[in-house]
């Protein structure tokens, strides 16, 4: 006996054996795709749970050390574990990479098989015997294989025959569907992984008239730099608010426009909420919005441009204000605070006294100066978002629908002979037996009235292949 004196040659055939035998079973077995499955829904329904990608205040304010909630979660558990991003750790591109393993396996164990099937000769019956392992079978006096084959026919079998046996199927699409379904699914794998590795997330607060490249990004996969738009920029035409006869907001719109380098256009869109702009990729979302600044005069001065900033209100209500002041040496001055962008604003003095209130377009006298107020420039929050793998994912699940659709279609197989002077029928399908049946038992009685109690007679199980 001659043994191989190369180790690596050892070493090889070893893991040849050991994946065929070991991994590869193990990666196929149902029990673990259904576990890493499970394990997966689990992790996805807490990253929807858990908000993404917050800053860290907003999970030490959130999720607080005391009380931790249900006792051990808290901010430190969610940072150190990923769940701020948990579609971007490792550990959950790991769980899919190894349900996509066991589907692949699963793929090429069980269902690539079938294939064979279709490049196999007809599987025609030539012994009466061969009849009995089917689901129903019946032996009629009487009938030969030209009165069958347009009846098959009739029923959308496709019809082969040989010497004096015939073989009939329909339904193939049915065969082919399982495997679609894991075609389709490791598709959707593969475009939540790329999207993860290559997508990102930014948010961006921008006030009407200026222009902005996209630079606030808050999660980012490793290979998003790719994605983030350089050659292009987008400008805030117009931010506006419309309000309820109440005074309630209805919706806040964002009139944007894609610019190139040269400041023009390529393309514009007034977006709100639940209508996006796109542009190759980068999806631009209303989110929120904001007040930026206050243009006001006082007396004949030419017109003040001043920020307004956020008041922290503890989240009880949206408060902007701003210090505009009333003489060239600043001593003294005129608190203005607004919560809305419908024009008006509360002038408070340096007491905190409320010394008046103005519209937008008008005037009031405070501090022996006339104060009028211009104009409230909005700003418009923006959530922007890139994940070049939802196309991938459209096909996957587009794929998926068809190949479940294609699973529900019954494949059936049909087989006759002219054996001893009498003619021999029997068939199965792998699922709607009871259809199936019907139908084999009424092509029978067209051929032979007394067929349908000669089948009965015959039928051995209605279950068993």
């Amino acid at each position: 006996m001659a043994f191989s004196s190369n180790p690596m040659t050892t070493v090889n055939r070893w893991l040849q054996r050991y994946f065929k035998r070991e991994l590869l079973p193990l990666l196929a077995d149902l029990r673990l795709a259904i576990a890493l499955l499970l394990v997966i829904a689990v992790t996805s329904i807490t990253g929807t749970v858990i908000e993404q990608g917050e800053s860290l205040a907003f999970y030490q304010e959130n999720y607080p050390s005391d009380p931790a909630l249900f006792g051990f979660l808290d901010w430190r558990v969610i940072l150190v574990s990923g769940l701020d991003h948990v579609y971007r750790t490792w550990w959950y591109l790991a769980i899919l990479i190894l349900f996509g393993a066991s589907l692949t396996a699963c793929t090429f164990t069980r269902q690539i098989t079938a294939l064979r099937w279709f490049s196999r000769p007809w599987n025609f019956y030539s012994q009466p015997r061969q009849f009995n392992k089917l689901a129903l079978s019946g032996e009629l006096e009487q009938g030969n294989l030209e009165e069958i084959s347009p009846l098959l026919a009739k029923r959308g079998y496709k019809v082969f025959t040989r010497d004096r046996a015939l073989y009939a199927q329909k339904g193939v699409a049915g065969r082919i569907g399982p495997i679609v379904v894991h075609a389709s699914m490791l598709i959707i794998l593969a475009g939540a992984i790329y999207g993860s590795m290559t997508g990102f997330f930014a948010q961006e607060i921008v006030p009407s008239g200026q222009v902005f490249q996209i630079r606030n990004i808050f999660d980012a996969g490793p290979w998003a730099e790719a994605q983030v738009p350089k050659d292009w920029a987008v400008r805030v035409n117009d931010f506006w608010i419309d309000y309820t006869p109440e005074g309630v907001i209805d919706q806040f719109y964002s009139d944007l426009s894609v610019i190139d380098e040269d400041g023009e256009e390529l393309t514009q869109k007034t977006i709100h909420v639940n209508e996006p702009l796109r542009y190759k990729g980068v999806t631009l979302y209303q989110a929120d919005w904001g007040i930026a600044a206050v243009k006001v005069k006082l007396n004949n001065s030419p017109v003040l441009e001043i920020p307004m900033g956020q008041l922290p209100t503890e989240g009880k209500s949206r408060i902007w204000g701003t210090l505009v002041p009333t003489k060239p040496d600043m001593s003294e001055s005129v608190s203005l605070l607004a919560t809305d962008l419908q024009g008006t604003l509360l002038v408070y003095d340096t007491n905190g006294q409320l010394v008046a209130t103005v519209r937008k377009g008008m005037a009031t006298e405070v501090n022996g100066i006339q104060l009028a107020i211009v104009d409230i420039i909005g700003s418009t929050g923006l959530q922007i978002k890139a994940d070049p793998g939802i196309p991938v994912v459209y096909l996957g699940f587009g794929l998926l629908m068809v190949g479940v659709l294609m699973s529900y279609i019954s494949h059936s197989q049909v087989w006759a002979l002219e054996a001893d002077d009498k003619f021999f029928v029997g068939g199965r399908t792998n699922r709607a037996q009871v259809a199936f049946e019907r139908e084999l038992l009424q092509i029978m009685e067209a051929i032979e009235p007394t067929a349908t109690a000669a089948a009965d007679a015959t039928e051995t199980s209605a279950i068993a292949p």
